[in-house]
């Protein structure tokens, strides 16, 4: 069992704590408890790395309409594609910022981009990617922060054109899109805190690994049971395909 309690370790990339732990090698067969989980990893030498807090800035000083908080924190849907929720963080590499901009539903990312420069185009890319890749139906209420990217007049054509609801967070109040807070938390302490990118080729390539490899199919988070964002997307289409 320590075999796979490191085997478990390293495809975590270091960052599962004892509760994750606990499920992952439930779900290979072991019905350990959380405290054995611990004691397993003190004896193969499993280290959680210490996490870093992270500061997240939006520039919402601007002049551009914005739209009402249609989602009010009712983050737990029904069914996929029905909310997306989306923002923007940065990454540091030797040549200078790289900017993500991410679409998340469910708690999956279904939509992201990246650019040296954080404009409105960032933003497009992302939310053209998910509507591309997931073809959701017209209605979607679309989350973000009062950032200018948000409101500008090319990102608001793009919600018209797809028929999507514009949604946006009180001014200030991070825990209005606690859903992408929590993804570039996640992102930020398991995988970027432990690099240093030379370049942002290397950047991009790292976070679309983590993302597509690591995040959505792989990752077990609390707030879906402990179980993947694919997995949880998976049992939800079959509950609806069964009803």
């Amino acid at each position: 069992m320590l075999e796979w309690v490191q085997r478990v370790d390293d495809a975590s990339d270091h960052t599962y704590g004892s509760r994750r732990m606990k499920r992952a090698l439930n779900c290979l067969g072991y019905p350990v408890s959380r405290n054995k989980a611990r004691n397993l990893m003190r004896e193969a030498g499993v280290q959680v790395r210490h996490r870093k807090k992270f500061k997240v800035t939006t520039n919402s000083n601007h002049k551009q309409p914005v739209y009402d908080n249609l989602l009010q924190r009712q983050f737990d849907v029904p069914q996929p594609d029905q909310v997306y929720a989306a923002d923007v963080t940065y990454v540091w590499t030797q040549e200078g910022w790289l900017y993500l901009a991410v679409v998340i539903g469910l708690r999956k990312v279904v939509g992201w981009s990246m650019s040296p420069r954080m404009k409105s185009q960032l933003v497009c890319d992302a939310l053209k990617m998910a509507a591309w890749q997931r073809r959701p139906k017209a209605g979607l209420i679309h989350h973000s922060d009062r950032g200018s990217q948000y409101a500008s007049k090319a990102f608001r054509k793009l919600l018209r054109i797809n028929g999507f609801q514009g949604s946006m967070s009180r001014k200030g109040d991070c825990w209005d899109n606690a859903v992408v807070e929590s993804f570039f938390g996640s992102l930020k302490q398991e995988r970027v805190q432990w690099r240093n990118y030379q370049t942002r080729y290397e950047a991009q390539q790292d976070i679309l690994q983590y993302i597509s490899s690591w995040y959505n199919p792989y990752r077990l988070h609390s707030t879906l049971n402990y179980v993947s964002p694919n997995d949880y997307e998976k049992r939800l289409l079959e509950t609806k395909h069964a009803a």
